[in-house]
């Protein structure tokens, strides 16, 4: 698990290779995300925003970005936290993500970044 603060919020990513969803033969490799939000912080935010930045191990990059996650822009009350699964596919069975989401702090109306660390996406049979 990879975690870090940024301005009172905790992101937290786990990691797991889907196997059943992979073909390796056709260069499709799946791999799902689980990230916590968690907020550390005295105020009520929102996040608004994500952006990703998607590596596979051949050299190709994607951007990926849009509203909120999983189709919704949650609330996160202060002490509280918000978990989803996503996932992600790759041409290689290495790479990495990293990104930021745009959070609204809601007493203030002033919009701020966290950074999403960088994870990486690797088929178990390369740690080996």
């Amino acid at each position: 698990m990879v975690t870090a603060i940024t301005q009172g919020v905790k992101i937290s990513v786990d990691t797991v290779y889907q196997e059943e969803y992979s073909n390796p033969e056709k260069e499709h490799f799946m791999f799902a995300y689980q990230i916590t939000v968690e907020n550390l912080s005295d105020y009520s935010i929102q996040l608004m925003r994500r952006q990703w930045f998607i590596f596979d191990s051949n050299g190709t990059q994607r951007e990926v970005e849009g509203e909120g996650v999983v189709g919704i822009q949650p609330v996160i009350e202060p002490g509280e936290s918000y978990s989803y699964v996503s996932g992600c596919n790759l041409t290689t069975d290495m790479g990495s993500m990293s990104g930021n989401y745009t959070m609204h702090r809601i007493p203030d109306s002033t919009d701020f970044t966290v950074d999403i660390p960088e994870f990486q996406l690797i088929v178990p049979y390369r740690l080996n």
